[in-house]
């Protein structure tokens, strides 16, 4: 019998230069160096800063120790702001997942008016982060503010003592993330439901079962892998979420901590320890969810695509469900609304709507300094993140698509692992890890602005760039090969032609959702020459003068861009966008 001995792997000198011989055969060389570099790329910018934290968390003066995570956990405090988090994220996300299955459920299963205009409105929370809506919604909740006013009309409400429901900054919070994190959710429940086949619930029937026991038995199980996708993604979001607890003056979450002790990094290292164990949870939260909607993913026949599977209810029914959508809507847009509102006052005081109005503060944006400088830098940044983006996204879909590289699968997992580490921990490990060097975000943070911008929408551009790829014949560029094209100028000629709808779109959406990023915006710019459009808008509103009525306008402008970013997006690559988004 032959002996495996051979086959194990062994040190010697000849058995590594016989490894390498063969990986420089197998692979081309031009491939391995960009494969080299982009490793590089997450090993300085994605690795270094989480083990520099890991590094200042457990040694200190030379020793391994984890009391500072013990310390986490005794300080009453940090203890209290770990509980606010879970509950706050716990709370967002079931009701979250409430609202969302039942309105995809009507969208996908019921034949309803206006379905497209439904479709629209429902996504339109999506253009403004939780973080600028709370500005103008505290002006809503205020004691003597618009909604208490409309109460108040109604008879409601005592005038003279009406309710100060800012004394409940969790509950602000909550609606809020919940308004704006519906749409993702909405749209993952949506996919969810469009992939099951229709013939299980029909066998279900004939079986005897109907109603909520159908939808409870046999719909809500197939559609699990979907739930745990837009539950896991909400949960994430609400736990880190940094900008809307800011706002409402709510220290007793984890990202408030965090946020707090950013100008101690390098001196306090329980920051480091608590940066790490948010990391931690977000990471096990995301990939807890992957196990398990692979654990319950079903094998289903996909839909004929001329069939709908719609049913036509009643006219009673219909008008109902319709209604309670539009009404679900309303509330969904509102705070955008307000936004504009607030904008666009010029005296709002104990009315239910302003009784005077002004665009001077949207001409102020070109004139006071922070507000100008604001939106000069966040162009600035934006843009070169987002062909950052494009450059890596495509040399990262091109060799895990299109090339043969080592370990594809590992470089596909680092590109999409931002999606798992919040960004207030990217933003945390660039402060310790790049103090007293040239990146230093205290001295200049332009740099690092644009390299966290970039790594965070990285997993999004490289979704878009599989998606071009995929739909690129490979016979063209084998075609080309043997036509005497080297394989660079058959991706010139052939490849890129065919993909720049898609690098188009996701340029597009990375550069938009830069512009409003929060998390990175608030960390790493420290000095106002270098504040992006997020960290002014939460400048201005502390400011007493008509610094929320600025920040509004900002926030307007930037829910602008990132509507018309993804109408032009949405146009480019049509039904694929969703993939964009795919966890």
């Amino acid at each position: 019998m032959k002996s495996d001995l051979g086959s194990l792997p062994t040190t010697s000198p000849f058995s590594l230069t016989r490894s390498l011989r063969r990986i420089r055969h197998e692979y081309s060389p031009k491939t391995l160096a960009l494969w080299a570099g982009l490793w590089l790329v997450f090993l300085a910018f994605l690795f270094y800063p989480i083990a520099f934290m890991l590094k200042g968390a457990v040694i200190y003066e030379g020793q391994f120790t984890l009391d500072f995570f013990k310390l986490l956990l005794r300080d009453p405090q940090l203890a209290d702001a770990l509980k606010g988090s879970f509950g706050l994220a716990l709370t967002s996300t079931a009701l979250t997942l409430a609202l969302a299955v039942p309105i995809a459920y009507a969208m996908v299963r019921y034949r309803l008016p206006f379905k497209s205009v439904l479709n629209v409105l429902l996504l339109v929370p999506m253009i403004s982060p939780p973080f600028v809506s709370a500005i103008a919604v505290r002006k809503l909740l205020a004691r003597f503010g618009p909604i208490n006013q409309l109460l108040i009309s109604l008879g409601l409400v005592d005038p003279t003592n009406p309710p100060s429901w800012l004394d409940y900054p969790f509950w602000g919070i909550v609606v809020l993330q919940v308004l704006h994190f519906l749409p993702i959710a909405y749209l993952n429940c949506v996919a969810a439901l469009s992939r099951i086949d229709r013939s299980l619930e029909e066998a279900a029937q004939s079986l005897g079962a109907s109603g909520f026991r159908l939808f409870r038995t046999v719909t809500l199980p197939l559609m699990t892998p979907g739930l745990f996708a837009a539950g896991s993604l909400v949960f994430i979001l609400a736990f880190t979420d940094l900008g809307t607890p800011l706002v409402f003056n709510y220290t007793r979450v984890v990202a408030v901590q965090i946020f707090h002790r950013v100008e101690q990094a390098l001196e306090d290292p329980t920051g480091y320890a608590m940066v790490l164990l948010v990391m931690a949870l977000s990471v096990a939260v995301f990939w807890a969810s992957k196990r398990w909607a692979e654990r319950w993913q079903v094998q289903t026949i996909p839909r004929a695509s001329g069939e709908t599977g719609e049913r036509i209810l009643p006219l009673p029914f219909t008008v109902l469900i319709t209604a309670s959508i539009l009404l679900v809507t309303f509330f969904a847009i509102l705070p955008n609304i307000a936004v504009l509102l607030n904008a666009l006052a010029d005296r709002w005081f104990m009315t239910i709507l302003p009784d005077r109005w002004t665009l001077r503060y949207f001409h102020q944006l070109l004139v006071y300094p922070l507000a100008a400088t604001s939106i000069r830098n966040s162009l600035l940044y934006s843009l070169a993140s987002a062909l950052l983006d494009i450059l890596l996204g495509l040399a990262i879909a091109y060799i895990v698509v299109r090339r043969k590289a080592p370990l594809p699968h590992w470089l596909d997992g680092a590109a999409m692992l931002p999606l798992a580490i919040p960004g207030i921990v990217v933003a945390f490990g660039y402060v310790g890890a790049f103090a007293n060097t040239p990146l230093d975000p205290r001295q200049n943070p332009v740099l690092l602005l644009i390299i966290a911008y970039a790594i965070r929408r990285l997993p999004y551009m490289v979704r878009a760039c599989y998606a071009g790829l995929q739909q690129v014949s490979e016979s063209l560029e084998e075609a080309s090969l043997n036509l005497g094209a080297s394989p660079f100028w058959t991706f010139v000629k052939v490849t890129l032609p065919q993909i720049v709808p898609h690098l188009i779109a996701g340029g597009i959406m990375a550069f938009a959702f830069a512009m409003l990023e929060v998390s990175d915006s608030l960390i790493l710019a420290f000095d106002q020459r270098y504040f992006p459009i997020t960290k002014a808008i939460y400048a201005l509103s502390n400011r007493l003068e008509g610094g929320v009525q600025m920040a509004s306008a900002m926030g307007v402008l930037g829910m602008l861009v990132l509507a018309i970013s993804m109408a032009i997006s949405t146009r480019l690559m049509g039904r694929r966008m969703g993939e964009v988004f795919r966890m």
